[in-house]
């Protein structure tokens, strides 16, 4: 905890304080976990995620679930310099003295960052340094999908939905107390057998139960005698009834996004073949509308916000999602709330959804179609066409958009300059049509291009590609500048070095955590943030531990080799992305298994075609226990 001289000296000092509306305070708890998010305060807060767990373990008598995030720099400095640890928010406890230290792991560029807070801290860096008293250290999150990379430093990964998941991690944890006592008093046979009891749990995967070997070119883990051969993800059948945080802590300061979240559904079928979440989060199962009208109505009661963004994959998706925005429109009615969509299909469905929504066409609408060519968007299996994007350009300025914003990849398998190309086309024709709607307010019109580069993801069926070359990425990107030159287009693009250090890290082994460890001990830190990226102290960190950074990224892996994460089952089968890798590199399309039967992908039940079914009736919407 800062004191208040340097409080008053930091940049947001207000990101640092306790007391926020709604927060959890348990001193007398049994058991405390310090649930950490790896970026800072004003990121962290908006993470969906960590809000459903912080509400689900507060929801357990007897534990207290309390927050920690990345201080921005000048906070780390001071704390550095007054000798201070790194403390959760609700108690100010330091995470050495907690019993769990859990870390979301969202993005590969907040591992070095992650590393940094355990510093801080007080946690040593590497699960074998620790003595039997420490904190048990936990991670989950999709990055946990290939837990290899961070293996030496986590103990225990949590995977697939957390909801029941840590519920059952917590209450398994109190059975531990009960059988060998306070943590503090630990020796290594009653660390052993906490480590073991909370492995297993379904889901759990513990790395130290597993030794690597070198197999064509990585270390890959093998089980002791007793562990399992793969650990299975958690799926949380029923969303419906499923906690569900509707008195989140309200931030003191803006945030990202700064407004009310209500999860409609998880999970997609749309089976876009570069999507790591569509892929791993299969199958789809939907809140119902009487639910989330509860819900709607008690988080406004609980926060104040004023808006209220329906979250999901794609919500349009939803099979009931006119309903469901009926329900919760009249659940907030006259309590000046306005509703959100931040995700959308490429239709013209989609923008009457969003006109339904918006009372003012203040903000722009959100396209996604990835690649320029009808032949790259069946490669990448993205459902669009041509047409579907001008119609629903067309449809979106016609009811008062002025602004239409497109997401691109470039860099992606088999592109070339003819998909780039492409991607210019259609950015004039969208251009052209946005001028022909608007008529005389065409000299308000705004087309925002916003460029990624094509990252290779455990579980989807690119993960055997290699990522493009940054020599190749740099020229697609002048090829596309130079034809697209009217100054109603803003063309925006990542870092193409960010990416090569989340494509080494997400497809890494074992041996990948000595170059994370490396680069946190360089200085890397807030990754994600431009201003703090420093390509070259990665670069560095890879090359001294044996392999270049673009080795990783740029590998292609035969289909046929095993794979370090293959020890995690997120559900979907291999051979199924084999498949899909296959029809990829045949530009075949597979149509949405909602609309032409099962897929056979192996995540939900047989012949579910994509969504579990829900009931259709109001849950209850739970307190949090005192």
């Amino acid at each position: 905890m800062l004191s208040d001289d340097v409080l008053l000296s930091v940049v947001a000092p207000a990101r640092y304080v306790d007391h926020e509306v709604n927060a959890a305070h348990r001193p007398d708890a049994r058991v405390r976990m310090a649930l950490c998010y790896p970026d800072v305060y004003n990121v962290g807060m908006d993470h969906l995620g960590s809000l459903i767990l912080y509400h689900v373990g507060n929801s357990i008598a007897g534990v207290a679930v309390e927050r920690c995030y990345a201080p921005w720099p000048d906070a780390m400095a001071a704390l550095r310099a007054e000798g201070l640890p790194l403390t959760t928010i609700e108690s100010a406890t330091p995470l050495r003295d907690c019993d769990l230290v859990g870390f979301t792991l969202q993005y590969e560029l907040t591992y070095a960052t992650m590393l940094a807070m355990m510093d801080l801290g007080g946690v040593a860096l590497r699960s074998v340094a620790r003595p039997p008293s420490a904190p048990i250290v936990l991670a989950g999150g999709p990055g946990a999908t290939n837990p290899e990379p961070l293996a030496p430093f986590i103990d225990l990964f949590c995977l697939g939905d957390g909801e029941e998941l840590l519920d059952d991690l917590l209450r398994a944890y109190l059975r531990v107390l009960d059988e060998v006592g306070p943590r503090a008093e630990w020796d290594a046979p009653k660390r052993d057998f906490a480590l073991r009891t909370l492995a297993s749990v379904h889901g759990v995967y513990w790395p130290a139960d597993y030794d690597v070997a070198p197999v064509e070119g990585h270390l890959l883990p093998h089980p002791r005698a007793g562990a399992p051969v793969q650990i299975r993800s958690r799926l949380l059948a029923d969303l419906d009834g499923a906690a569900f945080p509707t008195a989140p802590p309200v931030s003191w300061v803006e945030t990202a996004h700064d407004r009310g979240q209500l999860e409609i559904a998880r999970g997609c079928t749309r089976g876009c073949r570069f999507c790591h979440a569509g892929m791993v989060y299969r199958p789809v199962r939907e809140r119902s509308p009487e639910t989330l009208a509860l819900q709607a109505a008690a988080l406004i009661d609980s926060t104040g916000y004023d808006q209220l963004s329906l979250v999901s994959l794609n919500c349009p998706d939803h099979r009931h999602v006119l309903e469901v925005v009926d329900a919760v429109q009249a659940a907030v009615e006259g309590r000046g709330v306005s509703l959100g969509l931040p995700s959308l299909r490429v239709d013209s469905f989609s923008v009457e959804l969003a006109r339904k929504v918006a009372k003012v066409r203040k903000g722009g609408m959100t396209f996604a179609p990835e690649a320029g060519t009808q032949r790259l968007r069946d490669v990448i299996n993205k459902g669009v066409s041509d047409d579907d994007l001008l119609n629903a350009a067309e449809a979106a300025f016609g009811a008062g958009w002025l602004t239409v914003k497109l997401y691109f990849m470039i860099g992606l398998p088999t592109e070339t300059d003819d998909d780039i190309r492409g991607i210019a086309d259609l950015i004039n024709r969208v251009l052209a049509t946005g001028r022909r709607v608007l008529g005389n307010r065409r000299n308000r019109l705004a087309v925002n291009v916003s460029l990624a580069m094509f990252n290779p993801k455990p579980h989807t069926p690119f993960q055997w590609c290699g990522q493009a070359t940054t020599e190749y990425i740099d020229a697609a990107r002048d090829l596309l500048f130079s034809l697209v030159r009217d100054r109603t287009v803003r063309i925006s693009y990542h870092d193409p070095r960010q990416a090569i250090v989340e494509a080494a890290i997400s497809r890494g082994d074992r041996s990948v955590g000595d170059a994370i460890e490396a680069a946190f001990l360089a200085g890397c830190y807030l990754d994600p943030w431009s201003e703090f990226f420093d390509f070259a102290r990665w670069e560095e960190a890879f090359t001294a531990t044996g392999r270049p950074i673009a080795e990783w990224a740029q590998r292609e892996i035969p289909t046929d080799a095993p794979l370090p994460w293959d020890v995690i089952n997120p559900g979907i089968t291999k051979s199924f992305l084999c498949r899909e890798y296959e029809h990829a590199l045949s530009a075949t399309a597979t149509p949405d298994c909602r609309e032409a039967g099962c897929a056979s992908c192996g995540a939900g039940q047989e012949g579910c075609h994509g969504v579990l079914p829900a009931p259709r009736q109001a849950r209850d919407v739970p307190e949090v226990a005192s």
